[in-house]
Formats: C-alpha cells, structure tokens, sequence
C-alpha cells in the first residue's frame, strides 16, 4: 500500500509554498516602504512648496537657473533672470526646485533714532 506515502508527499509540498508567499509579502512590504512611502511625502513637500508660490518670490529652478517669479498662473509660471527686465520666460510650475520668499524688514522707531 503505497497512498500513504502519496498523501505524506503530497503534503509536504504545501509548507515551501506558504514560505514563498510569505516571503513575498515581505519583499513587497520592504519596497513600499524604502521606495514608494518616501517618494509619496517629497511629493506632498513639493506640492505643498509649490502652492505658496506668489509673485515677487525668487525661485531656483530645476535647470540650476535662478530668477524672479512675475506672474503665476494654473500650470504656468512667468519668471524674469536677470537684470535684464526683457528676458521673462514662461515655464511649468513644476520646473521650480527651490522657492525663497522675499525678507520684508520692518523698521521701528527705535532703530531709526
């Protein structure tokens, strides 16, 4: 009567299966978690950045150019380089890399006398 050996080998096959399942699981949890997560927050930092856009703001974009933002639109940003008050360029929004609010100082009376 060889079934019993049938069914006892049979059996066994099951076990590397849930190993390999399980291993699985935790390959993709270790992915999610080292590359999807961390690229999910810098888009909602980007995104959050980029919403505070306004003009007047000096901004870095991601060509290594830095320049004056003039005027903003939905998708679009005008942005002026330079002394030059004639080299205005449209680009995308998210062409900007860094965003630098300009410092408004507020003097007081005291400082002035």
């Amino acid at each position: 009567m060889q079934f019993g050996i049938l069914t006892t080998g049979g059996q066994s096959g099951a076990m590397p299966l849930a190993t390999l399942i399980m291993w699985i699981v935790v390959m993709v949890g270790i992915f999610y978690f080292m590359a999807i997560r961390p690229q999910k927050k810098q888009q909602k930092k980007m995104d959050a950045m980029l919403s505070t856009l306004e003009n007047g703001d000096s901004v870095l974009t991601s060509g290594g150019f830095y320049g004056v933002v003039i005027d903003v639109m939905d998708d679009v940003v005008i942005v002026e380089f330079g002394n030059n008050k004639n080299c205005r360029i449209p680009m995308k929004r998210t062409a900007i890399s860094e965003i630098e609010k300009p410092q408004t100082t507020v003097v007081s009376k005291e400082t002035k006398e």
